[in-house]
């Protein structure tokens, strides 16, 4: 066995019995693999060899071996998952399964193949860890031997790399494998710029070296007299954080001195803060650059000190201080497991965090969607650029930057975040949308009552946050949706001479099997305007489709707390007193206006597009309607205002003023939460007899409109 050779001095650390299963699975991947090539000429059997040997130096068990070396054999030939359960157990057997692409199911399109493929293996890895270390150590070896592939291939596989395994790696903590796969999509995406920044770093190298040793000198000399036992070693950074750094700062390569950095190596936590200080001692720092990742880690368990410091000729200086535990962890992240077999705390630690972010994995799945949006919920999670903030017991969360209150509630636990009603920033409460920073202490208020508000998924950046809005925001329209296309029919029903009581389930059958939908999804469709009600009601009735229709009497009463399925129109916005009119808007349902609104004009000559809808008497709910007001622009007027309104029984929702002109005169836009009509008259009345208002009008136009016509 040739292939296998090359790897076997990296499986000494397993048992001879562990080894022997490897050969096994070897062995049947090769016979399996007979005959088949890669695009190089090589045997196809030297890929899941080079994947198992890049596996084993990060000392995985046999199970990732065997399924490292089998991991194509469901997808490339006639072996099945059952014949790999049969002989080498069912744990690799659903590893396999976990690496293996989705090619044998059709999907509308390559993109949602591929976002298919990544949400497949991405809930694999959410119940084992191995199945990504499996698959970025596949990418990795077809990365290294990606030359062969035709030019556009190549883009496409780079491409995504670098926006999906190359995060997940540093998501993992796997620095080293994390830079290599970053230096490859280099390479392949932007060819011309890798070799002339590759030729810039090798010059600069020859000409910084002496520069870099004598600092390399000074820390070292430095750190020795504060009685600090460490080791001192220089770094250069990998070239895609180069051109990163270039392209966001708009810098020439000769304006980036900090190619190069210093990493220091200490025994326990104390020294790593004592070796600070006697490097600020030996260099001026730079304001601002120093971060404590210690204290407070990555969400992927690195820890480290950073600082950036005036080196000799006025150079920066990145110097990274940390333990050697940290430096382990550093490099080897999750895979530290299985690399240091030791109870070391850190090390749980990063256990514990890499399976907290895998369980968050399941939770985004749990909200629903298709794996398109499963996969862009992931991505915002695999960007994070992380702010720290603190729970009211001291607890630290690491949010993705730009993180809202809403997101803290939602990463604090998804009922809290289904719940909340108001949060408190630094004990002050604060809106919703409040953008957090780094140190805040945030809590959330929660009610049993409370729902998600539509408007969060506009502001929310967390993937957790967003799919459970949009799931519950999905389930919610669903729902509402079957009510409104159940009433919707019955009065179709009537008007076509029928009793919707009278209605049998073997109407719905016969319907189901015409239409091959189920009675709630064809009720959702007329709910959305999808459907028309009356010829479903033909449909349900049997009916001609070209009998006359009589026009439907009965009115379909409007409570105005349907929820989505059933919407107040921004236009005119209509509140109970209002003649009111429906029309049926695709994926809107119903959307309710006013009998004078000019939006409708064109719609009225044609019945069949509206409905005849009136307000259900009694409703116990308060609605939004805009005001304009001209007032003497006098001192204390807004509070004179804001009191006739409140002792009338009515909340200001939403307040905003024309800009000073140099006037006697100024006009107010209030949006204010009435009953119904008569409500908002006797609010009007009041505020008209204050002698400070000149003129009061009610506008059919959200306040921030206030230049569009009024009625």
């Amino acid at each position: 066995m040739p292939e296998l050779e090359e790897i076997v001095p990296l499986l000494s650390y397993l048992k001879p019995a562990d080894i022997a299963q490897v050969q096994a699975a070897f062995e049947f991947s090769r016979l399996a693999h007979t005959g088949q090539f890669r695009k190089s000429g090589e045997a196809y059997i030297s890929h899941p060899v080079a994947v198992a040997g890049i596996l084993a130096q990060w000392h995985l068990d046999a199970q990732a071996l065997m399924a490292a070396l089998l991991h194509d054999v469901v997808e490339d030939t006639p072996a099945t998952k059952e014949e790999i359960a049969e002989q080498f157990g069912k744990s690799v057997a659903e590893l396999v399964d976990g690496v293996s692409k989705l090619d044998k199911i059709e999907f509308q399109t390559e993109v949602h193949a591929q976002a298919e493929n990544f949400r497949k293996m991405l809930l694999a890895m959410a119940r084992d860890v191995r199945v990504i270390l499996i698959k970025l150590a596949d990418r990795l070896h077809n990365m290294r031997t990606l030359e062969s592939m035709p030019a556009e291939k190549r883009r496409r596989i780079a491409q995504e790399t670098t926006d999906i395994y190359a995060p997940i790696a540093n998501r993992l903590g796997l620095n080293g494998l994390y830079q290599e796969l970053d230096d490859l999509c280099f390479y392949h995406l932007y060819p011309n710029r890798y070799r002339i920044l590759s030729q810039a770093v090798k010059t600069a190298r020859g000409n910084r070296k002496e520069v870099v040793e004598k600092v390399r000198e000074a820390i070292a000399n430095k750190l020795q007299e504060g009685h600090v036992a460490t080791l001192v070693s220089g770094r250069e950074k990998h070239l895609f954080s180069i051109y990163r750094k270039m392209q966001e700062k708009s810098l020439a390569f000769s304006e980036v001195f900090d190619i190069y950095g210093f990493r220091v190596l200490v025994n326990d936590i104390p020294s790593c803060y004592l070796a600070l200080g006697c490097l600020h001692s030996l260099y001026k720092p730079i304001p601002g650059k120093f971060k404590d990742y210690i204290a407070i880690p990555k969400a992927n368990g690195y820890q480290s000190l950073h600082t950036t410091l005036f080196g000799p000729f006025g150079t920066p200086i990145e110097i990274q201080i940390r333990t050697h535990e940290m430096h382990k962890i550093a490099e080897a992240g999750v895979a530290s497991h299985w690399l240091y077999k030791s109870s070391d705390a850190n090390i749980n630690d990063v256990q514990q965090k890499t399976h907290q972010w895998l369980q968050s994995l399941l939770e985004i799945q749990e909200g629903g969607g298709d794996s398109a949006e499963f996969l862009e919920h992931i991505k915002v999670d695999l960007f994070p650029d992380e702010v720290y903030v603190f729970t009211p017991k001291g607890k630290i969360l690491s949010l993705p930057r730009g993180a809202t209150a809403v997101d803290f509630a939602y990463a604090v636990h998804t009922d809290v975040g289904n719940h909340c009603t108001a949060v408190k920033v630094n004990g002050e409460l604060m809106p919703m949308r409040t953008l957090l920073r780094n140190g805040d202490q945030v809590e959330v208020v929660t009610s049993p009552n409370a729902r998600p508000n539509p408007a969060w998924v506009n502001f929310v950046v967390s993937g957790k946050a967003r799919a459970h809005i949009r799931h519950y925001l999905r389930t919610m329209h669903a729902e509402e949706s079957i009510q409104l296309g159940e009433r919707l029919l019955e009065q179709a029903v009537r008007a076509l001479g029928g009793d919707p009581a009278e209605l049998l389930p073997g109407c719905w059958e016969r319907i189901n099997k015409e239409t091959g939908k189920t009675r709630e999804e064809i009720l959702t469709d007329i709910g959305l305007g999808k459907r028309l009600n009356i010829v479903v009601a033909r449909q349900v009735m049997a009916q001609d489709q070209t009998l006359p229709v009589q026009r439907q009497q009965n009115v379909i009463a409007i409570r105005g707390s349907e929820g989505v399925a059933v919407q107040l129109a921004k236009c005119c916005s209509p509140i109970p007193g209002d003649p009111i009119i429906a029309f049926i808007k695709s994926d809107q349902g119903l959307v309710i206006h006013t009998h004078d609104c000019n939006a409708i004009k064109h719609y009225r000559d044609d019945p069949d597009k509206w409905l005849d809808v009136e307000w259900e008497p009694g409703l116990n709910k308060m609605f939004d309607v805009n005001i304009r007001l001209i007032v003497l622009n006098q001192r204390g007027v807004l509070a004179k205002l804001a009191a006739a309104i409140a002792d009338e029984g009515s909340n200001i929702d939403n307040v905003s003023m024309e800009e000073e002109d140099g006037s006697q005169y100024t006009t107010l836009y209030f949006t204010l939460q009435v009953e119904q009509r008569l409500h908002l008259a006797r609010i009007m009345r009041a505020l008209r007899q204050l002698p400070e208002v000149v003129r009061i009008m009610r506008v059919k136009q959200r306040y921030k409109d206030h230049n569009a016509a009024s009625q």
